[in-house]
Parts: structure tokens; C-alpha cells; sequence
């Protein structure tokens, strides 16, 4: 809703300047004696267009008070219209979107990825509609229009249009997608949505998180599965150094293997460490291995993790006191 009233704005300061660049340049152009003659009602030579005014060699296309029905009721009436079938048009893409990807799978993170080129492009077609079909305004208004807002917009809001500035480059340089598993500063989750102005985040708690796009662009961001529905996950479990590693790297791989959450066509690694906690040495585990759904991450890893050390104390190879 923020959107819709930004842009209703945006259309109405466009709407004023035109009228008023116009209107200014019309009675700079105009002589004293010629502005003296149209509002004096004095008639025009027929030789000029009823609709037009003559100044010296050249000839204005219309009079300034013709400018008016630039901002009429009806082209106010009508911009307003546009722009709120845009805004539920563009809503009603995004769910159906939305609801096709949660339904299938395997395409989920390639159908939410379009959900933002989708936004733009929509608006796009929504403004050029709007500007043609209802004000139609010559290009030179359009290029005094542009030159106006743009120095306007940029001393008001230069912050948001850093964030805007990001939000395009994120769409453009892809370094993740919607649906994708990111880590930004301290923050990690599944990126929801990626606004021209900010990147939202749902983190494993289930927080959304909202994330300035400038922010994205100039600090690193770590990204778990890069637009695959798949992504590794790793498994910690402390054990005593002088444990029996190859048992221990048996019953791990036996356990993600019969895993349900687990993708078998990347393989599965059991890596050991050496650390140092509290004056005792200590192994290591870990556990890596894919999942076949991102969304599957955190169960996975609970699941490894309750396994794995339930097998090991059924098996006699962990006891309940090396337990971390």
C-alpha cells in the first residue's frame, strides 16, 4: 500500500510541474504586446491555427490555459483507477505465483525467482499506459517532467534511493534468488521477497527480517544452495578423543543414508576436529550431507544428531558421560 501511495504522489508532482513548465515557458516565449492582445481577447491572424498562438516567427501549439486539462478531474479520476488495477493486478500474479510454487516442488525456487522482474514489469507497462494513454504530454514535458523529479527525489531521498539503486543491481547481478538460504551479517534464512527497496528474510525462528538492499550490495552474503532446491547441511556431535573413529564415521553414514529428508545423489561426508573446550581435547564430528528440500535443513539436522548419538550409546562406542 506504501507503493501505491508513492507512486499516486509521484504522479500528482508530475502532473503540477507539467502544468507550471509549461505555463512558464509559454509566457517567457510571449511578447508584452502579444500577451496583451490574447488576454484581450484581440483575434488572431487566421493564418495561425485557432488552437495555436503566434509570437514573432514562431507558434505555440496551444494557449496557457489550455494546459489545465492536464490535471483534470477525469485524468486524475482515470490515473487513480490505472494505478490501483496495476497494484491488485500485481497482487493477484504474485499469490497465484506464489501458490503454484509452494504446490510444485521441484520448480518452487525458479517460479518465486520471477516474482520481482514480474513487479517491475507490470508497474513499467502500468506508468506507460498512464503517461500515453491519459496525458500524452509532448517529449520535451516529459524530459522537463524527468530533470524535475529527479533532482526533487534525489535531495529528499537520497537514502532510498541508494536502497533502490540496490535493489535493481540485486536483480541484475542475481547474487541469490528468492527462495534461496542466505546469510547476511547476522541474520540467516529463506529470502521471501526482494523489493526494489528492501531484501525480507524469514530466519529459522520464523522472524521476517527486513533487510536494506545497500546493506546486501556492500557487505558479503553467503548463499546455502544458489538457486538449487537442495543444500548441505552439517551436523556437530562432541565426542572423547581416544573414541573409535571408524565406527563412529560407519554408524553416521548408515544413519544419513536412512535419513527421509536426505538427497542421496551428493554424497555424504564425515569429517573429524580437534578441539579444545574447557582444558580437554575433544573430536569433532561432523556430519555433511544434502537435503532435498532447503526447507528440510533444520529437521535434518536434529534427526542427525538424535540418531547418531542414540546408535552410538546402543552400540557401546559413546558412553553417557563423554556425552558434551
Amino acid at each position: 500500500m506504501k507503493r501505491l501511495i508513492f507512486i499516486i504522489l509521484l504522479f500528482v508532482q508530475c502532473i503540477f510541474l507539467s502544468a507550471a513548465d509549461t505555463i512558464t515557458a509559454k509566457v517567457i516565449l510571449l511578447e508584452p504586446d502579444s500577451i496583451d492582445l490574447i488576454y484581450a481577447g484581440q483575434s488572431v491572424p487566421d493564418s495561425v491555427a485557432a488552437d495555436s498562438v503566434a509570437v514573432g516567427d514562431q507558434k505555440i501549439p496551444e494557449k496557457p490555459a489550455d494546459v489545465l486539462h492536464a490535471i483534470s478531474f477525469s485524468n486524475i479520476f482515470w490515473t487513480l483507477v490505472l494505478l490501483l488495477i496495476g497494484y491488485l493486478f500485481i497482487r493477484l500474479i504474485i499469490k497465484a505465483l506464489e501458490l503454484f510454487a509452494e504446490r510444485s516442488v521441484k520448480y518452487r525456487i525458479s517460479i518465486k525467482s520471477m516474482i520481482p522482474i514480474v513487479r517491475i514489469v507490470v508497474w513499467v507497462i502500468v506508468i506507460f499506459a498512464i503517461v500515453k494513454g491519459i496525458y500524452n504530454p509532448p517529449i520535451e514535458t516529459l524530459i522537463a517532467i524527468s530533470a524535475s523529479v529527479t533532482i526533487a527525489v534525489g535531495l529528499a531521498a537520497q537514502d532510498l534511493l541508494k536502497n533502490v539503486f540496490g535493489g535493481l543491481m540485486l536483480l541484475f547481478d542475481r547474487p541469490f534468488k528468492v527462495g534461496d538460504k542466505i546469510e547476511a551479517g547476522k541474520y540467516y534464512g529463506e529470502v521471501l521477497e526482494i523489493g526494489l527497496r528492501s531484501t525480507r528474510v524469514v530466519t529459522p525462528d520464523d522472524s521476517v527480517v527486513t533487510i536494506p538492499n545497500m546493506e546486501l550490495m556492500n557487505n558479503s552474503v553467503s548463499n546455502a544452495n544458489s538457486g538449487e532446491l537442495n543444500c548441505q547441511v552439517v551436523a556437530e556431535v562432541y565426542m572423547p578423543i581416544d573414541i573409535d573413529t571408524h565406527k563412529v564415521r560407519k554408524i553416521a553414514i548408515e544413519a544419513a543414508q536412512v535419513s527421509p529428508f536426505v538427497y542421496l545423489q551428493k554424497p555424504i561426508v564425515v569429517l573429524f576436529f580437534n578441539e579444545v573446550k574447557e582444558r580437554r581435547s575433544y573430536l569433532k564430528m561432523r556430519l555433511k550431507a544434502y537435503v532435498m528440500d532447503i526447507r528440510y535443513e533444520f529437521q535434518f539436522k536434529s534427526d542427525m544428531t538424535e540418531t547418531v548419538v542414540r546408535e552410538l550409546l546402543s552400540q557401546g562406542v559413546l558412553k553417557k558421560d563423554d556425552v558434551v
